[in-house]
């Protein structure tokens, strides 16, 4: 039997792809030690609608091979482990005119063609999928990295730490990977109460999404290059729900509780290699929950090959 890997590592970042690298390094036999300025509920991950759906991410083929990881784990999570805040569930993302079907369909079990759409709308795809309620998930991940015996600190750093360092810090790359070519890309989102909506909807060309959680409602969304503020704007909000209207009408009678921004890390592709001790996994662009098991697995790969 083979020695486990007791080699200690940092991992810098405690957004949904620094903790979910560093379960897979603790289950790996690693010791692990997660870094970051901002603790998981403060990452733009908490902000997440959290539906799997590759978005904002590059290159397709690498993509879909992490996406199809993480949907696998995701499904499974979803009948193992109820209290981490993840769910199956089915919708539709709505089309204008007829188009072949997307080009992570390889990543899911199946997708149905369908004419069931509101008024306005040509058709869609229908398929299930991982909803994550963030919050819920970030905490869990949190645990499970605790209960493996891995640490998770504030800690704001002007430079990346020496020894063996998985860089998962996202826009913060910016700064700790010397790379200019990630850029935020603002999402703002409105949440509202849970009205008894039990399936998602979404038109990408917004985009607008409607995702259904437990408690609330994540209604989205704005995708504006280069804005780096993080405070919601009320006339943008007011847009984001007349837009969601049109897709779910019974919106308009739903008590609003809050707003978020969250800036997604975006990169021209995402950067996942190693560099001296350095592992690099940053520039997930709004799929880092989508990516997240599988980047993890191949962070896994590179440290101890």
């Amino acid at each position: 039997m083979a020695e486990p890997n007791t080699e200690r590592v940092i991992v810098v970042g405690a957004g949904v792809v620094g903790l979910t690298c560093a379960v897979r390094l603790l289950e790996a036999g690693h010791r692990v030690d997660v870094v970051a300025r901002d603790l998981p509920r403060e990452t733009t991950s908490a902000v997440a609608a959290a539906l799997w759906y590759p978005y904002r991410a590059l290159p397709r083929d690498r993509v879909l091979a992490w996406s199809r990881t993480s949907y696998a784990v995701f499904d499974a999570l979803s009948d193992t482990e109820p209290e981490c805040g993840v769910r199956m569930v089915r919708g539709t993302e709505v089309l204008r005119e007829p188009q072949p079907d997307p080009w992570w369909n390889a990543a899911l079990p199946e997708l149905e063609a369908t004419r069931d759409v509101p008024d306005g709308w040509h058709g869609g795809w229908s398929f299930t999928t991982p909803v994550a309620d963030m919050p819920v998930y970030l905490d869990w991940l949190a645990r499970r990295v605790a209960d493996l015996g891995g640490t998770i600190t504030r800690l704001n750093l002007g430079a990346l730490p020496g020894g063996l360092v998985v860089n998962c810090s996202g826009l913060g790359a910016r700064l700790l990977g010397t790379d200019r070519t990630v850029v935020p890309v603002r999402g703002q989102v409105v949440f509202v109460e849970q009205f008894g909506l039990d399936r998602w909807w979404m038109d990408n060309t917004g985009p607008t999404y409607v995702v259904p959680r437990e408690r609330d409602v994540v209604v989205g969304g704005t995708d504006v290059e280069g804005e780096w503020s993080r405070t919601p704007l009320p006339e943008v909000a007011e847009d984001i729900l007349a837009r969601a209207a049109r897709l779910v009408p019974e919106l308009r009678g739903a008590r609003v509780l809050r707003h978020k921004v969250g800036l997604r890390p975006v990169r021209p592709a995402v950067r996942l290699e190693r560099v001296g001790d350095v592992v690099h996994c940053y520039g997930h662009g709004g799929a880092g929950v989508t990516m997240s098991w599988g980047v993890a697995d191949e962070v896994v790969t590179l440290l101890d090959r």
